[in-house]
């Protein structure tokens, strides 16, 4: 794989990118000529019917898989040279934390793998439990918690050593639609105070049009990106949003995207 020179304005950038699984059975291609440019401080969702390979692009843009095809420059860097470089923290759909380590401890564990000072895990561990809300939470253990709180836990985790992309796999998807709701707004409200470049996946077409600035259509496989439709709804964004006639009108357009793919 080869990275191109790196794009003025752009924190990602995709470039004709194919990802194919061989298998006994035969040859699976799971995207085929993907190319997509993020700036940084974008909230960009990726949303498309099941198997349209979302989270596959997610894990090529993390380096947790190389792509068979096309170019990858996150940062102005290869995905491995970024997450050697500590460019991007990443929440899956379950927050994956240890039950026998209290919530700080959980917060504190990428800094100590890292090897950061031991003197600053506790600090960084603190206000990372501010930003989320959940500082009189901090020695309980995750059984404890709700499964939004938990979330929030493994959001604090992503982000305690402050890296310039959060890549988010379906965070809220396992939760009801209350809580899912309660956690977008604030999932917002914690990126407008860290501003980090956000890949986001769902399938929720209501969820991609109330978080993001902009949100990437794929089609069933392979994979393509049909549309990338731009969300001009203003920010902040508050439960009046999703009454707002243009919030109703972004959905249909994605919705129309996605039957389009």
């Amino acid at each position: 794989m080869s990275v191109p020179s790196p794009t003025p304005g752009a924190m990602i950038v995709l470039d004709h990118v194919t990802q194919w699984f061989d298998a006994p059975a035969g040859r699976t291609m799971a995207l085929h000529d993907v190319s997509l440019r993020i700036a940084p401080g974008e909230f960009v969702s990726l949303i498309g019917p099941s198997g349209s390979g979302k989270s596959t692009l997610l894990r090529i843009i993390g380096d947790l898989l190389p792509p068979t095809g096309g170019q990858v420059q996150v940062n102005g860097k290869s995905p491995r040279e970024a997450r050697r470089a500590r460019d991007y923290g990443i929440v899956f759909q379950s927050p994956v934390l240890y039950d026998w380590r209290t919530v700080r401890r959980n917060v504190e564990l990428p800094l100590e793998v890292m090897g950061y000072p031991r003197k600053e895990w506790t600090p960084r561990a603190e206000r990372m439990l501010d930003l989320v809300g959940l500082q009189q939470f901090r020695a309980h253990y995750p059984w404890q918690l709700s499964g939004g709180m938990q979330q929030r836990v493994a959001i604090a985790r992503a982000l305690a050593f402050s890296p310039p992309i959060l890549l988010m796999d379906e965070p809220f998807g396992a939760l009801d639609e209350l809580t899912r709701e309660r956690m977008n707004q604030e999932l917002l409200g914690i990126w407008a105070q860290t501003r980090n470049t956000v890949v986001f996946v769902t399938h929720s077409i209501a969820e991609a049009v109330f978080l993001s600035s902009r949100v990437a259509v794929l089609t069933p496989r392979p994979g393509r990106i049909e549309e990338i439709v731009a969300i001009d709804l203003p920010y902040p964004r508050t439960a009046t949003t999703r009454k707002d006639p243009r919030f109703f009108d972004l959905v249909t357009r994605v919705r129309s995207a996605l039957r389009e793919a």
